[in-house]
């Protein structure tokens, strides 16, 4: 069997995130369109968190197996510096990805044409006025890491029992987010972020502070994941066998 085309891929990577924005960052407008609530009480995050997995557990079992279905930025990035691809694939990708999140931002705005998307949003999140930019950044770092961990060894590795990464990692997102969903939203992915936050803001929503985008979901996101990468590295990496 061939290998899919560089193209095959990119566009898999834009399907993939335009699912995952779609899906994941899309539920939070809808969410506070069906019920009001933002903040978001428990049963709210957890039904963003369970559409998050979901729309995760879809892209990877449907385009896993041609692109990878990296879909984040941070993931890309830990994969060129643990080199295990090259900088052209790696730029390419995170192309792919930061379109995919437009067109999932902009089937969002889609369904919401008529109820206010200007006043319910596109999905991007902002950091908890209680926490501050020091503790979001750690948050998002911290929760980028465990998912990056989790990605290079339930699907990177080629370790781990196949055909179960898309669970694992769905639901190891639906776990971070019912942690860390409160504090900065949960972003862990710079594309999920930055594709809802300026559409959003060229429909009139309430713009992102350009501090948290850059610190916390863009910043902190791909160092979370870089450390996340190296953790596993180091953990997983076969030593040689000791001499009889």
């Amino acid at each position: 069997m061939s290998s899919p085309t560089t193209a095959q891929k990119l566009t898999a990577e834009v399907i993939g995130t335009a699912i995952l924005v779609f899906i994941g960052a899309g539920s939070v407008p809808l969410t506070v369109f069906l019920t009001g609530e933002n903040p978001f009480g428990s049963a709210e995050l957890s039904t963003i968190s369970f559409a998050f997995a979901f729309g995760i557990m879809a892209a990877i079992y449907s385009v896993g197996h041609i692109s990878g279905c990296r879909i984040n930025p941070a993931v890309t990035i830990s994969l060129l510096v643990t080199r295990k691809i090259d900088g052209q694939t790696a730029g390419g990708y995170i192309v792919a990805q930061l379109i995919g999140a437009f067109i999932g931002a902009g089937l969002t705005l889609l369904i919401l044409t008529g109820n206010d998307p200007a006043k319910l949003g596109l999905g991007a999140v902002s950091v908890n006025a209680n926490a501050g930019l020091a503790v979001g950044f750690a948050a998002e770092v911290i929760g980028t890491a465990i998912l990056v961990f989790t990605v290079f060894g339930s699907a990177v590795s080629g370790k781990a029992p196949a055909g179960f990464a898309g669970i694992v990692i769905g639901f190891i997102v639906y776990g971070i987010i019912i942690l860390v969903g409160p504090i900065t939203g949960a972003s862990l992915n710079p594309a999920r972020e930055i594709g809802p936050a300026i559409l959003g803001q060229a429909i009139g929503a309430t713009p992102i502070p350009v501090d948290q985008l850059i610190v916390v979901y863009v910043f902190g996101s791909t160092l979370g994941g870089v450390l996340g990468a190296f953790m596993y590295e180091f953990i997983g990496r076969e030593q040689p066998a000791a001499a009889a």
